[in-house]
C-alpha cells in the first residue's frame, strides 16, 4: 500500500506541512518497498478549491491512506470517495509518523473543518 503525507519539501527531514491542500509537496510512500516519491502540488497556489484539487492529486496516485494533521471538509469527501483513509499525524517528523502508521499508532482524522479559509482572497 502507498500512503500519502503533505510536506514542506521534497526531504524526510524538513517537516509535514500543517496545510494538506496548500502543502508545496506531497510525499508517496509505498510501505513494502519503502520507496519515497515526492510530488509537486500544482494545488497549492491555486486561487480557490487547493484542498479539493490536492485530495484528486492524491487519489490519483492510488493511495490507501493519508497521514496529515487537518483536512477541510471538501477535500475529505473526495478522499472518502476514493476509500482513502484519513490518519491525524502526531508532531511533524514524518518519519516519526510513517513508523507510527506502520505499527498501527495513529488514530484516524476525525476532526474534519470547513475547507474555505480565504486564500484565494474572493
Amino acid at each position: 500500500m502507498k500512503i500519502a503525507i503533505p510536506v514542506n519539501d521534497k526531504s524526510l527531514e524538513n517537516g509535514i506541512c500543517q496545510s494538506f491542500g496548500r502543502a508545496p509537496y506531497f510525499l508517496i510512500h509505498d510501505i513494502e518497498s519503502k520507496e519515497n516519491t515526492f510530488l509537486n502540488n500544482s494545488a497549492a497556489t491555486s486561487r480557490g478549491g487547493a484542498g479539493v484539487k490536492a485530495a484528486q492529486m492524491v487519489a490519483d496516485n492510488k493511495v490507501g491512506a493519508l497521514l496529515t494533521p487537518r483536512c477541510g471538509d471538501n477535500a475529505a469527501d473526495i478522499l472518502r470517495i476514493a476509500n482513502i483513509k484519513l490518519y491525524k499525524t502526531e508532531g511533524d517528523s514524518i518519519e516519526d509518523n510513517i513508523k507510527a502508521f506502520n505499527e498501527g499508532k495513529l488514530s484516524l482524522l476525525m476532526d474534519i473543518h470547513p475547507g474555505f479559509h480565504d486564500h484565494g482572497g474572493r
